[in-house]
């Protein structure tokens, strides 16, 4: 059975067809929000502590760090930081710093910059996930090696030189010939996390039934594990959640083994435990039972993220498992 294993400096979590589903916090990512950037620009990482604590307590098992962040008043003092090559590497040490420092969970290290990702995997501790390659020949050329020389696990998009295609074959095979090509390099297909590319629901009306379809072949074809990011299928509509909270357990019914994905909702973390339970890979019903105790304080007022948070205090919340010594 394929199992990626991704490590922090004391613990493990498995990505597997038999383990529970994986859950990858996304929430520390400027991209898109501008009052992060900003206060990143500034040397402020209250928040991005904040949301690594978050995450973590409602049940994020690997935290994303995402470094696409644009420094809008630093460009006009010094035009390199209108670069993304200049500004991601450096702020990709000082995110991956401050966050292990208050949190022991793995890395999924996130750029679109080969020297973040690089410096990225310098400073993770343990064996983190690296986020991503896709099937574009100058990125595999400059991604794979460092998935080699770093033996760690790599997420895979499955679009290519020709732009992402909405012919699902078309996506299969490209998630195909990234599995080959890591394989020139000795990596296994066991380190090759597939993302197949979830597209918006409200812009084509059989974005889910191809998604479930793909993960299927993907397992079944390719024996790889495989993630996405699950609010993509709710792009544009209302009550977004909702559509998060029923795509999520179909698609781990069809094999997907983990996403990225915002673990400070309730509503989908319920749905994720509740599929968990029902696919035997939570036993005696332990997360469950947990999870609805933190539902309950959510009744009596608290949030989400102030329920987790006291439930972990009190010794109920886990990140992965303990990696053992010796």
């Amino acid at each position: 059975m394929t199992r990626t294993v991704i490590e922090s400096k004391t613990k493990t979590v498995t990505i597997g067809f038999d383990e529970p589903f994986c859950v990858i916090g996304e929430r520390i990512n400027p991209t898109g929000r501008k009052k992060l950037a900003a206060e990143l620009e500034a040397g402020d990482f209250s928040t991005v502590e904040k949301d690594a604590l978050e995450q973590v307590a409602c049940g994020a098992m690997v935290l994303d760090v995402n470094s696409g962040a644009v420094f809008t008043n630093k460009m006009a003092e010094d035009p390199r930081y209108a670069d993304n090559n200049f500004v991601e590497p450096m702020l990709m040490k000082e995110l991956i710093t401050r966050i292990q420092a208050i949190v022991d969970v793995p890395l999924c290290i996130d750029s679109s910059v080969p020297g973040a990702l690089e410096n990225g995997l310098e400073m993770a501790e343990g064996r983190p996930l690296l986020n991503s390659v896709t099937g574009e020949e100058e990125r595999l050329e400059a991604i794979l090696p460092l998935v080699k020389k770093y033996n760690v696990p790599v997420v895979a998009i499955s679009n290519d030189d020709t732009g992402i295609s909405e012919d699902p074959d078309v996506r299969f095979a490209v998630a195909k010939k990234i599995v080959e090509r890591a394989a020139d390099f000795g990596i296994p297909a066991h380190d090759i996390v597939v993302d197949p590319l979830v597209m918006p629901v409200g812009a084509m009306a059989s974005a889910g039934q191809q998604v479930f379809t793909l993960v299927r072949r993907l397992r079944d074809e390719l024996g790889v594990n495989t993630t996405c990011g699950a609010s993509n299928i709710s792009f544009g509509l209302p009550n977004r959640h909702g559509v998060n909270a029923a795509f999520l357990p179909m698609a781990i019914g069809a094999g997907m083994t983990s996403a990225i994905m915002n673990p400070v909702r309730s509503v989908e973390m319920e749905a994720i435990r509740a599929a968990n339970m029902l696919m035997n890979h939570d036993p005696n019903g332990a997360a469950w039972i947990g999870l609805a105790k933190v539902l309950d304080a959510v009744k009596e007022g608290a949030t989400f993220a102030e329920a987790s948070k006291a439930a972990a205090a009190a010794g109920s919340g886990r990140g992965g498992r303990r990696r053992r010594r010796g």
